[in-house]
């Protein structure tokens, strides 16, 4: 009896490509004919030099705003604002003085230029980066509205005669920068201020301690920072204090009340905002302005008191044998104390908390044995 012929489709092929042996965990496939292809470490990777993260076709750009009309416009009028603030500096600001020549006042403005100009910056750089340079920006320009009011205030409650081109530039530098950090801001709406749940403990307490460092940074904003003593030859001596927000003309001290609230309300949103990153970088940009006060006024004490300051001449003092020093009152300390607490609050936001772990869990991913109870592992 004849054996009848093999299945063709049963029948081993006569080049059989190689596989893993069937009971065998440290098989690796054969060498082929060709090398392997280059391509990414992990499904939808870029393969290398064509960016970071799944993302389709194209190469990766350092400044992908630049492509884009919404950052590249928030961006040019961020770089206007900033180059009318630069030449703001030099002409008469108020009552003919220039900024550059009095560095109390050059201090502030410088920080709030370099500020805006690496908000735009940030802006064009796209991403996540873009986001934080609109909210560096918008809080920036928030808080300083106050300070640029209470100047005008000067004006309006002095007369038109002390307004320089320097304040001119700086307004509309100031204007140009609020236009830009607003549009920056309007591109993307994905983050926003949250309501807190009574059961996210650190979220309150997180919002509690910003909350209470601006409300003091802002209360100690308002009294005299600035002491002065007039020492005679005799040795008498008389201390005096300035610089209350409240004794400046009602102009003025409008501008002052607006930054104090303008800092308490940012902060507060700040800390509400999600993701909490990005609204460290908010309360960054109301905080900041606050800092260039202080470094103000330690710029201030190192500078030369004139008798002209309190009304008698040069040659009066010299005469009566008078001499003047300054320095700072107590309140501008606690002040700082309270900056440094508003940072600090704006670190924790920005530091990512690590996660609490699983109860019960061993760090390799294992539950832990419950004690009085056996554990067998296996099938």
């Amino acid at each position: 009896m004849s054996t009848p012929p093999a299945d063709p489709a049963s029948a081993p092929a006569a080049n059989p490509v190689p596989g893993p042996p069937a009971a065998s965990s440290s098989w690796r496939p054969a060498a082929g004919p060709y090398p392997p292809a280059a391509g990414p470490a992990w499904p939808g990777a870029r393969p290398p030099g064509t960016g970071v993260g799944p993302a389709g076709p194209g190469v990766h750009s350092a400044w992908p705003g630049l492509r884009s009309s919404g950052p590249l416009s928030a961006a040019i009028l961020l770089a206007t604002g900033v180059v009318c603030g630069v030449a703001g500096l030099f002409p008469a600001y108020l009552s003919g003085a220039s900024l550059a020549a009095e560095p109390t006042n050059l201090v502030p403005h410088l920080i709030y230029l370099v500020v805006w100009a690496s908000s735009a910056v940030l802006i064009v750089s796209g991403g996540i980066r873009q986001r934080m340079g609109a909210l560096l920006a918008l809080g920036m320009s928030i808080v300083t509205f106050g300070f640029f009011f209470a100047d005008l205030g000067t004006v309006i409650s002095g007369g038109a005669h002390l307004l320089g081109p320097g304040l001119v530039l700086g307004l509309a530098g100031w204007l140009a920068c609020t236009a830009g950090s607003v549009l920056a801001f309007r591109l993307r709406a994905a983050d926003a201020p949250r309501k807190l749940d009574g059961r996210q403990s650190s979220a309150v307490v997180m919002l509690t301690l910003a909350a209470l460092a601006a409300i003091g940074t802002a209360i100690t904003f308002a009294p005299s920072w600035d002491s002065y003593t007039i020492q005679a030859a005799s040795g008498a001596t008389q201390s005096l204090t300035a610089g209350n927000a409240f004794a400046n003309p009602a102009a003025v001290t409008i501008g002052d009340v607006a930054v104090m609230v303008a800092l308490v309300a940012v902060v507060i949103i700040a800390a509400l905002w999600r993701p909490v990153r990005l609204g460290a970088v908010l309360l960054a940009g109301a905080a900041i302005p606050m800092v260039a006060q202080a470094v103000s006024a330690l710029v201030q004490v190192g500078e030369p008191v004139s008798a002209s300051n309190f009304g008698i001449s040069a040659a009066q003092a010299a005469q009566a044998g008078l001499t003047f020093s300054t320095g700072l009152t107590p309140v501008f300390w606690i002040y700082c104390a309270f900056v440094v607490a508003l940072l600090m609050a704006g670190g924790w936001m920005f530091i990512p908390q690590r996660p609490a772990s699983r109860a019960g869990a061993r760090p390799g991913g294992f539950p832990a044995p419950v004690p009085g109870q056996m554990t067998t592992w296996g099938p």
